[in-house]
């Protein structure tokens, strides 16, 4: 964010929201990333020591996303041959969902399976146009609404407040929010992700998703890291389709806005991205749902 907030502004725009914990394993190989002890080894047994996790990670690498020619049994094999970090930042992603999920909101299961195909995809596009971290990419991917479950569970009239933010053109989505709620997804994502130390550009890349159009039009922008994410995750969203999964909108006004510069400054073409599309959707990636009862 552009700006530090005072705590009683915090406090104003999170609205009662209670931030959750990060969770423990997070916390523990933030911890060992910064030991002068960190090795393979022990990275390793931390992730092993839940088998769930352990599971959903190896899931993961061995997915279409990496495309490896052999399969992967083992985490120290995964944290051999795809680097401690990438990991690392499989873990974090899959960290989320177990936090911000309640299997009696069905709305919370519709908004995962919509989250998930956004952060396959945007991997995915992020190998295509050759982005050095696709699975920075996955971990935005994922996280970037991570403030939309709190919201859910906040507000009753969420969806509702979800359809009017798309079907609008000329205001930014957070807007509405900003307006029907006194506080957005996007902050509150922000902060989530801010007190569960990830990065800070994958915060400030989730706290601006819904306000990019000065960051593609700004030639000067320096912070290429954030810049290329943000580019990346706006393809994916509109390929899997979030103006209807979570807008109930048959049009994507935010693309029809974004389209053009995020295309020059990827230097893609429309067949290109066409291509893209294409790609994603042979995969599976897409959800013509909606989120609404």
């Amino acid at each position: 964010m552009s700006k530090e907030l005072t705590p009683d502004q915090i406090k104003n725009l999170l609205q009662g929201i209670s931030i959750p914990p990060q969770p423990q394993i997070m916390v523990d190989l933030q911890m060992e990333q910064v030991s002068h002890e960190c090795n393979i080894d022990r990275i390793s047994d931390l992730i092993a020591q839940d088998m769930g996790l352990s599971g959903s990670v190896l899931k993961t690498v061995n997915s279409s996303l990496y495309g490896l020619s052999n399969k992967i049994t083992s985490i120290k094999q995964a944290c051999s041959l795809l680097g401690i970090k990438s990991v690392i930042n499989i873990v974090n992603a899959l960290s989320i969902r177990g936090e911000l999920s309640d299997e009696n909101i069905i709305a919370l299961n519709r908004f995962w399976d919509s989250a998930m195909d956004v952060a396959m995809a945007s991997a995915t596009i992020a190998k295509q146009i050759g982005f050095h971290s696709p699975d920075e990419a996955y971990t935005l991917g994922l996280f970037h609404n991570c403030g939309i479950p709190l919201l859910i569970m906040r507000f009753d009239d969420i969806s509702e407040c979800l359809a009017a933010s798309y079907a609008q053109s000329e205001q930014r989505i957070i807007d509405v929010e900003n307006k029907q709620l006194k506080t957005n997804h996007a902050v509150v994502g922000y902060y989530v992700a801010k007190s569960w130390n990830l990065p800070i550009y994958l915060c400030e890349a989730i706290a601006d998703h819904h306000s990019c159009d000065k960051i593609f039009s700004d030639t000067n922008y320096t912070n290429t890291e954030k810049k290329n994410l943000l580019a990346i995750l706006k393809m994916a969203e509109h390929v899997c389709g979030l103006h209807k999964t979570l807008g109930n909108q048959t049009v994507d006004h935010e693309w029809e806005k974004l389209e053009d510069p995020v295309l020059l400054y990827t230097g893609l073409s429309a067949y290109d991205f066409q291509c893209i599309m294409e790609n994603c959707l042979e995969q599976g990636l897409g959800n013509n749902g909606f989120i609404a009862d």
